[in-house]
């Protein structure tokens, strides 16, 4: 290699101080420059897209947001910045791939060097969520990978750094076939998921998440200069051999790994653990740095051991009769050779810490469990801890039950692995939208479990037979799994189509979870309606089925769009099964009205029982507003203005006469005084309307005006036409009248302005 191509290749890399400074600007989302107030370039550059973030005394400091891809370039770039790596490329550059053509290169977006390690990253970004074929730029790197660690070799003559090429894609889903292919090459692919969980691992562990990383790209590998023989007892447990020693962290970490239950495991399954904790990690590191703590209990890891890589040295001393044995263990000197099952936290308190080589930590080491035994010891170990959230368990039954012999726990699997489906695929509606092990989003997977169970999908399963077949499972797992799936994703991404505008606004009335139990229940209602009328069967494709369902689906759409903010609120203030309940049935009587032929089974007998419901709430608080705060807020203004001739003065007079009449008629037939009625005991709802108009200006406007409608066209007879509606539905209410839930919506808002309003 020439000095010339030698020179130019250092000059694009830097190092050391250099690296932080860049930092301070790669991590950024916009390009930032200064200068001085009035200068002419300032103009230009407002041409050209710049902003104007703040005017000082003297500077004027301009802002651009960077674009897709050079924002994606920069954070992947920072990421590895934030690892250690000692030597980064400053911009994308040419490296040569073939050494007797110099014209032949390969355009690297980010090189990152250590003293062990060459990492060759490409970065690939869209705006919007997609899936792209890299066939061709694999088959070009499939070419070009050996004549480009040639020429690193040459330019690090003397080192023997570990290679590994990083397609990092974001927004950007690959097939199988371009897995396959970038296997081929010993190249491996980070979606931004995976980038996301490194960024977030570095932040919480610092540099200690190298160890992550290294074991993730250089499993079985390996380790050079690593220390491997400790003192350990050997021992028998539950059929498993076993071995206990003490160990420097430092070790440990290098060979260690945890399997942390999300996206950037997922090619890992069954996974299990949950992410690391900022907080707890600070207390644990200040509880060894500062107060010289330890932790006296055992970090439980599974040693992965291939034929020769674990050897137990027997001690020519032991105990007669004993089980266990003394010796010197030979741990794998190999990336990812150990799992990390119980005590990440406390390994990685020590990550950063000065005791990190010179205390020790006692282990109990299994060897080569299966994943499956590590997830069950995994959940074992944590039964009477820290509760493992339901969404975990829900993620972790999906690898654990997937081969039970139980009818039950596979369904418990297959549920499981259709809400992962929903959450992690790229085509899906709900991509990111699903909590997964621990990654917190709106939608649970225990929500979308339920609806699956309550549905005819599954059918009905005892542990050891099928009771009755599902309209889309027979037995088959796998086939139940794809058709189900794609079933929901077609239908979601229908909904999401066509009403784009409601889907994307955050705490939007469908991507919830009663949303999703609705919608999985109104599909299937309408399913078990084709199969009835013998349109589609369990041999008719997910294509035919979603054809045949998408004119109810169109009814849902129609629903959706024609919503009001007051049916929104009542929707989400439907809590609990009762508020899973009601949604789905407000989705069947939007279906209803399109197709009256549609029986729903129950509907009739729900909505019945909640008109009934409807009805005594409904009565009890018109009778509330009426009685505890008409009757004594119109009196007591009333006194208040006129004294003793409140009623003769304030109350419409055909009003007083009735009331005196009908007084007077009720107390003739009464003999004790102290019973006799008043004439105000004998007003009717609407008469208060009438008393409240006939003084309105000068005694009840400002009480009597719902807030909002102080401005309404229509005077004092507009803003007191909620006593009439009131009045209207108390009268139909005491006869065989039902109050509709908008109704019922109405009379609640009411009575919070009138009755909770005046007692807080």
């Amino acid at each position: 290699m020439t000095e010339e191509l030698r020179a130019k290749f250092f000059e694009n890399l830097i190092t050391g101080d250099e690296i932080s400074q860049l930092l301070r600007l790669k991590k950024l989302d916009s390009y930032k420059e200064s200068f001085n107030n009035g200068a002419a370039i300032i103009e230009d550059k407002l041409k050209e897209g710049w902003e104007v973030d703040v005017i000082l005394k003297s500077k004027t400091k301009l802002s651009k947001p960077k674009p897709n891809d050079t924002l994606f370039k920069d954070k992947v770039w920072s990421l590895f910045a934030r690892l250690g790596f000692k030597f980064l490329n400053k911009e994308s550059f040419n490296l040569s791939c073939d050494k007797k053509d110099l014209s032949a290169v390969h355009n690297i977006d980010i090189f990152a060097k250590d003293d062990e390690t060459v990492l060759i990253i490409d970065c690939q970004s869209s705006i919007k969520n997609s899936v792209s074929s890299f066939d061709e730029h694999l088959e070009q790197i499939k070419y070009k990978k050996a004549g480009l660690i040639a020429t690193i070799l040459a330019l690090y003559p003397g080192a023997k750094p570990k290679f590994k090429y990083i397609l990092a894609t974001r927004n950007i889903g690959i097939s199988q076939e371009d897995e396959a292919a970038l296997n081929k090459i010993d190249g491996i692919h980070f979606s931004e998921e995976v980038i996301d969980y490194y960024d977030s691992l570095q932040s919480q562990l610092g540099l200690a998440a190298r160890y992550q990383l290294l074991g993730s790209l250089f499993a079985g590998q390996d380790i050079p200069d690593l220390e491997n023989k400790i003192p350990a007892i050997e021992g028998k447990m539950g059929g498993h051999t076993y071995y206990s020693f003490s160990i420097e962290p430092e070790k440990l970490l290098k060979i260690g790994y945890v399997l942390h239950r999300n996206k950037a495991h997922e090619n890992m399954m069954p996974t299990y653990q949950r992410l690391i904790k900022k907080a707890r990690l600070k207390e644990i590191h200040k509880f060894i740095e500062e107060e010289a703590g330890y932790f006296p209990n055992s970090v439980i890891i599974n040693i992965v051991s291939t034929k020769g890589s674990l050897v137990f040295e027997r001690a020519s001393n032991q105990v007669p009769d004993s089980i266990s044995r003394i010796g010197i263990l030979h741990l794998p000197k190999k990336y990812r050779s150990a799992y990390i099952i119980d005590g990440q936290h406390r390994l990685y308190g020590y990550a950063n810490s000065k005791y990190r080589n010179t205390n020790t930590i006692p282990v109990v080491a299994l060897v080569n469990l299966d994943r499956s035994d590590q997830v069950k010891l995994f959940m074992q170990i944590n039964e009477n801890q820290k509760p493992v959230s339901k969404d975990l368990r829900n993620t972790l039954d999906a690898d654990l039950l997937w081969d039970s012999e139980s009818y039950i726990d596979q369904i418990k699997a297959l549920k499981s692995r259709i809400a992962i489906k929903l959450g992690e695929d790229r085509r899906s509606p709900l991509y990111d939208k699903i909590s997964i092990g621990e990654d917190k989003k709106s939608i649970s997977t225990q929500q979308i479990g339920i609806a699956l169970s309550k549905s005819d999908f599954l059918g009905k399963v005892k542990a050891k037979e099928i009771e009755k077949v599902g309209t889309f499972y027979t037995g088959h797992l796998n086939k139940a799994f794809q058709n189900i799936s794609d079933f929901l994703i077609k239908s979601f991404g229908y909904l999401k189509d066509e009403l784009s505008d409601l889907w994307n606004q955050e705490g939007n009335i469908i991507v919830i979870n009663k949303g999703i139990y609705g919608i999985v229940m109104i599909l299937n209602d309408c399913v078990n309606h084709l199969i009835k009328h013998e349109m589609i069967d369990q041999s008719s494709s997910m294509k035919d089925i979603f054809d045949e369902i998408k004119p109810y689906l169109d009814s849902v759409i129609k629903f959706y769009r024609e919503l009001n903010e007051s049916q929104i609120n009542e929707l989400k203030s439907a809590y609990g099964m009762p508020g899973d309940a009601k949604y789905w049935r407000t989705l069947q009587l939007a279906v209803r009205k399109d197709y009256p032929e549609i029986f729903f089974i129950g509907l009739d007998d729900y909505l019945k029982k909640e008109e009934k419901e409807n009805n005594e709430t409904a009565f009890l608080y018109i009778r509330e507003i009426e009685n505890e705060y008409l009757k004594v807020v119109v009196r007591q203004k009333l006194e208040d203005e006129f004294g003793k001739a409140w009623f003769k003065k304030g109350v419409p007079e055909k009003i007083y006469s009735d009331a005196i009449a009908l007084a007077a008629k009720k107390n003739r037939e009464i003999d004790n005084e102290d019973e006799e009625k008043e004439p105000w005991d004998q007003l009717h709802l609407i008469d208060y309307r009438e008393i409240i108009l006939k003084n309105w200006q000068k005694l009840f406007e400002g009480t009597f005006t719902k807030p909002g409608e102080e401005k309404i066209s229509g005077g004092k007879e507009a803003k007191t036409k909620w006593v009439v509606e009131l009045n209207r539905i108390r009268n139909e209410n005491s006869h065989t009248y039902y109050v509709t839930s908008e109704e019922l919506s109405f009379i609640e808002e009411i009575h919070d302005w009138l009755i909770k309003s005046s007692s807080t």
